[in-house]
């Protein structure tokens, strides 16, 4: 028998084998100008490809103009973000680790300012008005709670998001099309040379916001009860399934975060329905190469207005599900270990502590001091805070 812990033993996911279980969460950085990415996205993907065998799922792409929304995120639609995208995949690759692209819908979420200047609707569900966010809000949001975290004695009030005007409802030939064009960027994703997609159904983004019921109140199929309001969530995975296979598609979902108006929540209900949906797909032969969950745990650090409650969790979810599993939010090395031990299918995914170590599993593996996360440059542009974090061997981490 092996000494080496779980968390750094081989496991297969999908079609790949990795080399650890430590995964980077999928991370919006705002630094794709113009919607394709660029050499600064490649450095910074490659540095945290550094372990081989390690699994890099990537900030969100947008699958369509239509499910646009923000500047500076890249797109997965055009020749040219095709193109961009395979120097990042060839760049993780040639660390010998694995790269999954992030498929991403806004919906109501979009800055409708933004996205009426690309000759797009602002689009949802239902036409129901709620509170939304521009890069501009993020940044500052931002900047702000690093700020808190450097003055904890003299802390700055956050902003608070805006209420817009109702959305317009879609039509079914439109929620049709999306279906399609997740499809369609999957497909593309591959195309690039990712290893896999994981589509965005967390954070109250278009796939999610047909789960609830205060922001569905739709009375044909796609609404009116739990199982229509899986459908649109369950129909995109069948089409991404059918686009590239069961073992290059997964899906991150957040049962518990709770922000930007997600009311008449029935968690529980609707979640366990949609995980056992997918589980008695799995047993079918089409199982996914994992199932993402956001931990409640994780959700306070996540936006301003999250809420977090230390009864909810999803370990229910957990157990409706049997094929690989990744949970995200809040862990440390100790819990980690830990939780991988007890759970030979886990896998752990960290977002802002990967982001300030590219190295992170080098270090976890060593159990070396980590370099402190700077919340203030997340969203910012340029190098800082995205590829000037140091690798243990550069030099002392910063404590």
């Amino acid at each position: 028998m092996s000494d080496t812990p779980n968390l750094f033993q081989p496991i297969k996911v999908g079609n790949i084998t990795l080399q650890n279980r430590l995964v980077m969460a999928p991370l919006t950085r705002f630094r794709s100008p113009g919607h394709v990415s660029n050499a600064l996205n490649v450095d910074y993907y490659a540095q945290r490809a550094s372990s081989p065998g390690t699994l890099l799922i990537s900030e969100a792409a947008f699958v369509s103009p239509a499910a646009g929304g923000y500047e500076h995120v890249p797109g997965l639609y055009t020749q040219d973000q095709i193109d961009a995208w395979k120097v990042i995949t060839n760049a993780v690759h040639a660390k010998g680790s694995f790269l999954f692209i992030q498929l991403w819908g806004l919906g109501r979420s979009a800055d409708p300012t933004y996205i009426k200047k690309t000759g797009y609707d602002y689009i949802a569900p239902s036409p129901i008005a709620t509170y939304s966010t521009t890069v501009e809000y993020v940044r500052e949001t931002s900047r702000i709670m690093g700020y808190n975290k450097r003055h904890p004695d003299s802390p700055k009030r956050l902003p608070r998001p805006t209420k817009q005007e109702p959305p317009r409802e879609l039509t079914e030939p439109e929620i049709l099309q999306f279906i399609a064009d997740y499809a369609q960027a999957a497909k593309n994703a591959i195309a690039a040379g990712a290893d896999g997609v994981e589509i965005h159904g967390t954070n109250f983004y278009l796939p999610e916001q047909f789960l609830f019921e205060g922001s569905n109140q739709r009375t044909d199929k796609w609404g009116g009860s739990i199982e229509n309001r899986a459908r649109f969530m369950l129909a995109i995975v069948d089409a991404v399934v059918a686009a590239v296979g069961a073992e290059r598609t997964a899906l991150r979902l957040s049962p518990w975060v709770n922000f930007l108006g997600k009311d008449g929540r029935t968690p529980v209900a609707q979640w366990g329905y949609l995980i056992s949906e997918l589980e008695r797909r799995g047993r079918a032969g089409q199982r996914l190469a994992y199932l993402h969950l956001i931990e409640p745990r994780g959700a306070a650090g996540a936006h301003p207005l999250a809420k977090y409650n230390a009864t909810e969790t999803n370990d229910l979810f957990a157990r409706l599900w049997s094929g690989v599993l990744v949970r995200a939010g809040g862990y440390t090395r100790q819990n980690a270990l830990k939780e991988t031990s007890e759970d030979p299918r886990l896998l752990i995914g960290l977002g802002r502590y990967f982001i300030a170590n590219p190295d992170i599993v080098e270090r976890w593996k060593r159990d070396l001091p980590l370099n402190e996360y700077d919340r203030s440059t997340f969203y910012t542009e340029g190098p800082e805070g995205y590829v000037d974090y140091p690798f243990y061997n550069e030099g002392t981490a910063k404590l």
